[in-house]
């Protein structure tokens, strides 16, 4: 009964919280690790997590490792069981601010913005600046961001077999409406 009632109690002061965030449990995360002339090294993960508060400007995101689709299930399954170790490391968080970020200011036609967090993947959490471009839709506030990051600064080990086939450089590419 305790339990119960602590656990009532913390649903109750996050929602009101939530009250002031917007957010999509469908944000779309795309990326790639290809190498030309090989085999196209991409997956999708269609139910993301973005949670955006207006007014602080503070941004959050959440995949699940085992959520992303390739073309080849092979393909899938040695990035689950032997890149990022989705079992051990389930998820992959960013955390971050936008800079110079304010609601009033947004249009339909996307603005350029920066983003400084920090992305934590495979046990490892690396600071990054993320680009962004921004807009405000009849639906929502549309975020949309490409950048890219290595393999190596997670710890996670291209084996020399295929170290021609798949690159260190990660592209990702998200896109979101928060609403």
């Amino acid at each position: 009964m305790k339990n119960s009632l602590v656990i009532a109690i913390l649903l109750v002061s996050s929602w009101a919280n939530a009250q002031d965030k917007i957010m999509s449990k469908s944000a779309v995360i795309v990326f790639e690790a290809s190498v030309p002339s090989f085999e196209e090294v991409k997956a999708t993960n269609k139910n993301a997590t973005v949670v955006l508060n207006p007014k602080t400007a503070e941004i959050a995101s959440l995949a699940l490792m085992k959520g992303f689709r390739f073309k080849v299930a092979l393909m899938e399954e040695h990035f689950n069981e032997n890149y990022v170790e989705s079992d051990r490391y389930p998820k992959a968080l960013f955390k971050g601010k936008i800079e110079n970020f304010d609601t009033n200011n947004l249009t339909t036609t996307p603005k350029d913005f920066i983003i400084n967090g920090k992305l934590e993947l495979h046990g490892k959490t690396v600071a990054v600046k993320v680009p962004a471009k921004i807009s405000q839709s009849s639906s929502g506030i549309n975020l949309v961001s490409n950048f890219t990051v290595n393999a190596s600064d997670f710890d996670i080990s291209i084996p020399s077999v295929v170290k021609n086939k798949v690159s260190n450089k990660i592209n990702i590419q998200l896109n979101a409406l928060l609403k």
